[in-house]
């Protein structure tokens, strides 16, 4: 069944598989705030997993046939997973519809008037930013966002307006399912080279992405972005320079985050409020208030010794080189100390040689093994590699297997106001949590220290 014939209104019960990716959640959550009964299944608990538990939702840990409920009428599924997954394979023997995650986010982005905030770096933090512009402006906006907002504890907004805010993933050319009237691209880099050829490729996905913009819409980025100049030739819409959106490219906002790259998405955000009529003052304002989002240089604690530690979902060697910029700009003189869990053998030995030159700004790095993610180890890369080419230029990189291991490694080297960085779209971020005396673990963010989106 085409999936433009599914009339959700209609539909009761829905079943996801996957259903612990961060923005496959946030339709789960949307589906049963309609009143759907909804059900998911994962391979491992997680803060998203137990989030939707205790929503009401029904969340099997485990992947197998007989997870699929009884008068399921629609199956959402991840694009991660492989056509043998037994809950894929026993749907499509029921004969019962399914949809992709992109696709069912295609069908909410047809009913609302769309912004899609895409870029290979810091979508999250630029979708983030534009949900609480529009939200502390009354525009009451419906989002979808890749990370969760701390003062929500959700990645899901519902809202009455005709607006849809949500992060648009290049990924297999996911972002190709929404319509959008309005696009935002932060940036473009070599990632997902398991899917895309070359960065041409990547260019391709976000030219068609453009091509979808209606004439009336608009197209934010910075158009002085050399990789950026093939994508903009195919707007047929007006273009918003986001660098000069306060006349100039130098121009500073006031920001609780710090880092340059915080500086670029906040203008894109700002971009965009203003050309849908935000005042500007109380744009400004929101942006000067907003606190970042979950694992984006997320506070976690403080450890017995007074080092104080923080995660990142930093897992492309631009996103992790910025994050210890922006780390260095703030601890000054005070050692860095990173936990480093690289993500997919793809990434890692595709961007080895980049990876290795982007821990400049660290004292210590300890590799933990890769975080396989939806790939088989072939033989052909482990992180050793990776810590070999870091030492080439300053030897300040070890390889540990275990996170029992790093921890105790980092307890031992850690001194009174050095910072811990945990690194990674992994589970690297259970270390942090590892080290973080008792008395004083919080979820709370350290509002006037962060430095990453």
């Amino acid at each position: 069944m085409s999936d433009q014939k599914i009339d959700l209104t209609k539909l009761n019960r829905v079943h996801f598989i996957g259903i612990g990716g961060i923005g496959i959640s946030a339709i789960a959550r949307m589906f049963q705030l309609e009143g759907k009964t909804v059900s998911g299944s994962d391979r491992g608990e997680s803060k998203v997993t137990e989030e939707l538990r205790t929503d009401g939702i029904t969340v099997f840990l485990e992947q197998k046939a007989e997870n699929i409920p009884a008068g399921v009428e629609l199956v959402i599924y991840t694009i991660a997973i492989p056509a043998d997954n037994p809950e894929f394979v026993r749907a499509k023997e029921l004969g019962v519809t399914m949809l992709t995650y992109p696709q069912a986010l295609g069908l909410v982005s047809a009913e609302k008037y769309t912004i899609a905030v895409s870029g290979t770096h810091g979508k999250t933090t630029t979708t983030a930013m534009l949900v609480k512009i529009f939200r502390d402006a009354g525009l009451d906006p419906t989002a979808v966002v890749g990370s969760l907002i701390p003062e929500l504890q959700s990645n899901l907004v519902i809202g009455r307006s005709k607006y849809f805010i949500t992060e648009a993933c290049e990924y297999k050319r996911s972002f190709l399912n929404l319509n959008p009237q309005a696009v935002v691209i932060t940036n473009i880099d070599n990632d997902h080279l398991d899917y895309y050829k070359d960065l041409a490729d990547i260019q391709s996905a976000f030219m068609s992405l453009v091509e979808k913009i209606p004439g009336d819409g608009f197209l934010v980025c910075d158009t002085a972005d050399e990789l950026l100049k093939p994508v903009m030739e195919k707007a047929r819409c007006r273009i918003i320079d986001y660098p000069t959106i306060l006349g100039g490219s130098t121009s500073k906002l006031e920001l609780k985050l710090s880092g340059e790259h915080n500086q670029k998405d906040a203008k894109a955000a700002l971009a965009v409020a203003l050309e849908l009529g935000v005042d500007k003052q109380q744009a400004l304002a929101a942006l000067a208030n907003f606190t970042g989002t979950w694992r984006r240089f997320e506070f976690k604690g403080i450890m017995p010794n007074g080092a104080v530690v923080y995660d990142d979902y930093a897992h492309h060697p631009t996103e992790i080189k910025a994050t210890l910029r922006g780390a260095r700009e703030w601890i000054g003189g005070k050692k860095i100390i990173v936990a480093f869990q690289p993500h997919l053998y793809s990434r890692t030995k595709l961007l080895l040689d980049d990876f290795a030159a982007s821990f400049d700004d660290a004292d210590t790095v300890i590799v933990t093994d890769i975080y396989a993610a939806r790939e088989v180890d072939d033989g052909t890369i482990n992180s050793k590699d990776l810590v070999e080419k870091i030492n080439v230029s300053s030897p300040k990189a070890e390889y540990v297997s275990n996170f029992s291991e790093t921890a105790r490694i980092i307890s031992e080297r850690a001194q009174m106001g050095d910072l811990v960085i945990t690194m990674g779209a992994g589970d690297i971020f259970k270390v942090g949590e590892s080290l973080v005396a008792p008395m004083i673990k919080t979820t709370v963010l350290l509002t006037d220290n962060e430095v990453r989106g």
